[in-house]
């Protein structure tokens, strides 16, 4: 039998992104926390987190235990709810992807959450390909992600322009091509690596990371090049101009996808990011 205290303190880290943070959430000590994670660990043979300096991942088994243990404490929840006579939160569980968690569009969830006090928003940002998964799955009710174009249905689904992006002040090696990639399986990763491969240039993964805010980075640090949305452009990225050293990337879509069984306040939140995501596409058009 699974812990539910262990369970706990491990979507705690990985939610909090550490174990301080997540003492602080569970009312725990750092050390506690920490224990506790071993515990669970130790019982099911498998390494969950990933330490370093930086903080904590996930690893592969990590991962796939994350679903269940969310799972597992949302049915708990709901058994001494229903013992209790109270009815339990409705919980509407939303996947987005990590470069299109727009400061405008967390306004938008926020104002939802505002308007819902009785409903409880989880909210899971990630690469598509793993927000995809989770959706098959079960595990989010509504989920925005990037794929490719008419490739599976949607509530509403926009195209997207991709472009070459390297640091404001960077100049790329015109030999081989250092690119600053997501990590594999990534869309955005693939086009880059196809585009290139059809151009017969030379290339080279120089830096891996699996969120924007490294990619950024990297790409600032002058690490290299990657591609990206057009509306992931900022002062401190450049874009570079189609050419035959930079080749036209195919275009990619933004997809909105809501559970068939999914609850009236998750259709709802469907439609505000739907609307939402119309008006950017309008104003980039």
């Amino acid at each position: 039998m699974l812990d539910m205290d262990l369970l706990k303190a491990f979507v705690s880290v990985v939610d909090a992104g550490g174990f301080t943070r997540a003492g602080e959430r569970v009312h725990r000590t750092q050390s506690t926390v920490s224990q506790q994670v071993r515990r669970l660990e130790d019982q099911l043979g498998h390494q969950l987190l990933n330490r370093d300096a930086r903080g904590v991942s996930l690893t592969a088994e990590g991962e796939r235990l994350l679903g269940y243990a969310r799972r597992i404490l949302a049915l708990g929840a709901e058994a001494r709810a229903a013992l209790s006579g109270v009815a339990p939160a409705r919980v509407v569980r939303l996947g987005i992807p990590d470069d299109f968690a727009l400061a405008a569009l967390t306004s938008v969830v926020a104002e939802f959450a505002r308007s819902r006090p009785a409903v409880r928003l989880a909210v899971e940002c990630g690469l598509s390909c793993d927000l995809d998964a989770g959706f098959a799955r079960g595990e989010l009710d509504v989920v925005l992600l990037k794929r490719e174009p008419g490739s599976g249905p949607a509530v509403e689904a926009w195209p997207e322009r991709l472009v070459w992006v390297c640091g404001a002040g960077f100049e790329p090696d015109e030999e081989v091509v250092s690119l600053a990639a997501f990590r594999q399986g990534c869309l955005y990763r693939n086009r880059a690596v196809h585009a290139l491969e059809r151009a017969g240039r030379a290339w080279r993964v120089a830096y891996e990371c699996p969120s924007l805010i490294g990619i950024e980075a990297a790409l600032a640090g002058g690490l290299g090049v990657t591609v990206l949305s057009d509306l992931a452009l900022n002062p401190k990225l450049r874009e570079l101009r189609t050419s035959d050293l930079w080749p036209a990337i195919p275009p990619t879509e933004l997809a909105l996808r809501a559970a068939g069984n999914a609850c009236s306040a998750s259709r709802e939140l469907a439609g505000l990011i739907a609307a939402f995501c119309g008006r950017e596409a309008r104003a980039a058009a």
